[in-house]
């Protein structure tokens, strides 16, 4: 067998366990597994690679710019918005194994519509991360967390069901589009990703059990906003870039598109923060659709996410478009952070 289509278990050292093996074996560690985990990630994964198709080809479709509308955010909406939103909602809502949907660019739960079965799960999702990066090339991204549903019986979901906090999550990730094209997720049992190769149509693990440094030299926030900031904000800005006898001063690296600033610093380490402002008083990240999918892959690797008050997983939110500010990444990094805004 061909050496890059070798198929070993988790924990081996072969490479090219594709995305749908890995499950399946994930799924045979389960006593009693129905397949609906799977089925549903095969329907995520189906989504990326169909989005991953027309972002790559962006320039040449028809497919650039904005729609003309705006949408519950208050945000101008790019085309490819649109297509990564209704990529997904067709993909998953056939599948009988979501009851409901949350979306960033949807002002209220989306339902599954009443011809197909209901399942256990709640989809909730960023379709398409960093979408202002979207006519320059630079790295964009889907964010997304699954939930069982609270609700009884079988019928269609609720907003209840929506609305759980982080530490309820039974899986959540994130797929990049950049130079290669990552599917990034944990399921609770460490945090794996798988590479994208488009001559074969599969994500094939190429990143096992990530595991975030305990501390980096880096750190990602948007200093356009320094003046908004509060005291506290602009006291640890300030002290991270200093030089000082135990520690040299870290270097800035922003790309201005969560997801994008999210995996470099899982894979590298350092910081991304999204402080409050005297515009955003409630910070500007999404709670349901950003922060808590990506806290709870960061808590998995070993890493660390907080509001600045408590950890954003034991958020209990209470709207569906709920904002947040976030301290995240290496541990060491968002506790010194803290130790200034907290």
């Amino acid at each position: 067998m061909d050496e890059h289509l070798s198929v070993g278990p988790v924990g081996s050292t072969f490479f090219g366990q594709t995305l749908e093996q890995h499950l399946l074996h994930m799924q045979r560690q389960q006593a009693g597994a129905t397949g609906d985990f799977t089925g549903l990630f095969h329907q995520i994964a189906l989504a990326a690679k169909i989005i991953a198709s027309q972002v790559s080809k962006a320039g040449l479709a028809n497919i650039l710019g904005l729609t003309g509308d705006v949408n519950v955010q208050g945000e101008e909406v790019m085309k490819l918005d649109v297509f990564a939103n209704t990529t997904l909602v067709r993909c998953v809502q056939q599948g009988g194994h979501v009851c409901v949907m949350g979306s960033e660019e949807v002002a209220e739960p989306i339902p599954v519509p009443p011809q197909f079965p209901k399942g256990k799960y709640v989809l909730q999702f960023d379709p398409l991360d960093g979408s202002g990066n979207i006519d320059i090339n630079a790295s964009i991204g889907t964010i997304f967390s699954v939930h069982r549903r609270k609700t009884a019986g079988n019928g269609p979901g609720t907003l209840e069901d929506c609305l759980q906090p982080g530490r309820d999550i039974v899986a959540a990730g994130y797929v990049i589009y950049g130079s290669s094209n990552m599917f990034v997720y944990s399921a609770g049992q460490g945090v794996h990703g798988f590479t994208f190769d488009p001559a074969i149509g599969e994500f094939f693990l190429s990143h096992e059990n990530l595991r975030i440094p305990k501390r980096g030299d880096t750190y990602s926030v948007n200093e356009g906003n320094y003046h908004k900031w509060s005291d506290g904000v602009r006291a640890w800005v300030d002290w991270i870039k200093k030089d000082e006898p135990s520690r040299s001063a870290y270097r800035l690296r922003y790309i201005g598109a969560m997801v994008a600033d999210f995996h470099r610093t899982l894979l590298r380490g350092g910081i991304f923060a999204y402080p409050s402002d005297r515009k955003n008083a409630s910070g500007k990240l999404r709670l349901l659709y950003e922060a808590s999918p990506l806290a709870f892959v960061c808590e998995h690797a070993g890493g660390a996410a907080s509001d600045g008050q408590q950890r954003i997983v034991d958020i209990l939110p209470t709207a569906l478009h709920q904002r947040t500010p976030l301290y995240i990444g290496s541990p060491d990094d968002v506790a010194d952070a803290l130790r200034f805004v907290g």
